[in-house]
């Protein structure tokens, strides 16, 4: 049931929020560090795990599949909220995190790319094996 997919999402949620507050609190900042974005994370993660191993019904991945769509205009809507100003005049932590994520995404983009297809003209393939002839 597509119900199910929400409830998913809603303990990925919970669960990336607390891990966010830690997070927080272990760096010294009074805010959520990253709940949404762990969130999303853990949720590419569930999904990826269940369906490889057959537990993920076509509708329940369909639940998924619409709140993983809705994570840019959340994304969005909670960063409106932010002030960045006085973020970076409370210290380089704003900095930081900023060039951490920026160094991250790279070294993530770059494993991406050397583990994909290695030809130009081929495609990925999910659930398949390629033919050896």
């Amino acid at each position: 049931m597509i119900i199910y997919g929400t409830a998913i999402l809603a303990a990925c949620h919970l669960l990336g929020v607390y891990i966010g507050d830690a997070l927080g609190s272990l760096i010294g900042v009074k805010a959520n560090v990253g709940g949404v974005g762990i969130a999303m994370m853990m949720l590419i993660a569930v999904r990826v795990y269940l369906h490889k191993r057959g537990l993920m019904p076509d509708t329940t991945e369909a639940g998924v599949g619409f709140w993983a769509a809705m994570y840019i205009p959340v994304v969005v809507a909670m960063a409106a909220q932010q002030n960045v100003v006085a973020a970076l005049k409370g210290g380089p932590v704003a900095l930081i995190a900023a060039l951490g994520a920026v160094i991250l995404c790279a070294c993530v983009i770059a494993l991406i790319n050397r583990t994909g297809p290695k030809n130009q003209d081929s495609t990925w393939q999910v659930g398949t094996v390629a033919d050896e002839t």
